[in-house]
């Protein structure tokens, strides 16, 4: 089997999907950026030839360097990135040379919140209903419809980006001034106190879930970009039966085959939940890591079973939760890293510097620690969290 990795050395923590592949008896061939050299050996190990392009941008030079390799290796079995930056990319790649997986015209739903909603309401979800809006005047009247506050969100965006929260008439002037009507724009009421939760995992290539989970925000994400908060999330030891009957009707209802999916929901105070959005790919960052932890899994491995065909290797270790927590270098901490593993030992799995690309989202120090309950989750976020009289620090 031929399986191209695009861009198989950035995120570093992804890089384990071409050491799985590998072990499972994949040949896999990497395309990016990076020099060669950059790779590192294991990496460079990992791969039985590594294409350099000059931009993954460029979608003819990429479409070259596929080309090469199918000349040199044969036919392709996969292209994939298990990025979201790059969905498109590989989509368009696996037209272009027949691949097996999704095309261009498959990501309709997995791309705009609008038909995001058809699919969640067909498999007989709860949703928040909202309105498409293309000009200013679309606005005006969504607004009059709707009412305020609502979340205004590019309906085909990625995360919070360009994300705007409209609570009153000077917030939608201004959402106005900045909006060149270029971008079309979902609005939807927003939802006063829910809690940012997901259903998250892994189906086989008949669309069978083979894995899944769910983790729980302390604050939702638009909140945690604008007030630059302290994030900690957690996955969870099991998972709301409402909540798993709700994902896996939103899975079937996709028909998504052999991906990993991320379908983010709001948890309502009096317990129910509304669908938010269905992502066709991996929760970022290191979430595939704590998944990991929690589970004492392999994940990069699982995957690597359902491309060939093989068995899933399940663990018959209890489920922990482990929380995801970040501090920023804006603030001052009572604890620094010494002291964290001081206080967990080796309840804590992890620590690392995020990368900056990310730092105004999540944070700039991760730290990713077990937990086998509620009352030592909130002790976890207590203590990592804990700041100096809230001081601020000049970086």
């Amino acid at each position: 089997m031929n399986y191209i990795l695009i861009s198989p050395f950035y995120p570093e923590n992804f890089q384990a999907f071409a050491h799985r592949l590998k072990a499972a008896g994949v040949n896999v061939l990497g395309i990016g950026e990076e020099p060669y050299d950059q790779l590192g050996s294991k990496l460079q190990n990992s791969l039985t030839e590594y294409y350099r392009v000059n931009n993954l941008e460029d979608l003819d030079e990429v479409k070259r360097a596929v080309a090469f390799l199918f000349y040199k290796h044969g036919p392709i079995d996969r292209i994939e990135s298990n990025n979201e930056y790059w969905l498109e990319l590989d989509a368009q790649l696996r037209e272009q040379f027949n691949v097996y997986g999704n095309k261009p015209s498959d990501l309709k739903k997995v791309k705009y919140k609008s038909e995001m909603k058809k699919l969640f309401k067909k498999a007989g979800v709860p949703v928040v209903d909202g309105k498409v809006v293309k000009t200013k005047n679309d606005l005006t009247k969504a607004i009059d419809e709707l009412g305020l506050p609502v979340i205004a969100k590019p309906d085909n965006g990625v995360g919070s980006a360009a994300t705007f929260k409209l609570c009153s008439e000077e917030a939608v002037r201004h959402f106005e001034e900045v909006w060149d009507e270029e971008q079309v724009y979902f609005i939807e009421p927003y939802v006063e106190g829910g809690v940012l939760c997901t259903f998250d995992g892994l189906v086989d290539q008949k669309g069978n879930i083979v894995f899944q989970t769910s983790f729980t925000y302390n604050v939702p994400t638009l909140e945690l970009v604008k007030g630059q908060l302290d994030l900690a999330y957690v996955i969870q030891k099991e998972i709301d039966p409402r909540l798993e009957t709700y994902g896996k009707a939103i899975v079937k209802a996709f028909g998504m085959k052999e991906r990993f999916f991320h379908i983010e929901f709001f948890k309502l105070e009096d317990g129910g939940y509304v669908a938010l959005e269905y992502n066709n790919r991996l929760a970022g960052g290191y979430t595939i890591d704590m998944y990991n932890f929690a589970y004492s899994i392999d994940l990069f491995a699982q995957y690597a079973s359902i491309v060939t065909g093989e068995k899933i290797k399940e663990s018959d270790i209890e489920n922990q939760y482990c929380v995801g927590i970040t501090q920023r270098d804006a603030y001052e901490y009572n604890h620094d890293t010494n002291a964290i593993y001081e206080q967990f030992g080796d309840r804590v799995k992890f620590e690392k510097r995020i990368p900056d690309a990310f730092a105004e989202l999540q944070g700039n120090q991760f730290y990713a620690i077990n937990a086998d309950s509620q009352e030592e989750v909130d002790d976890i976020i207590r203590f990592v969290h804990e700041r100096k009289n809230c001081s601020i620090v000049n970086v």
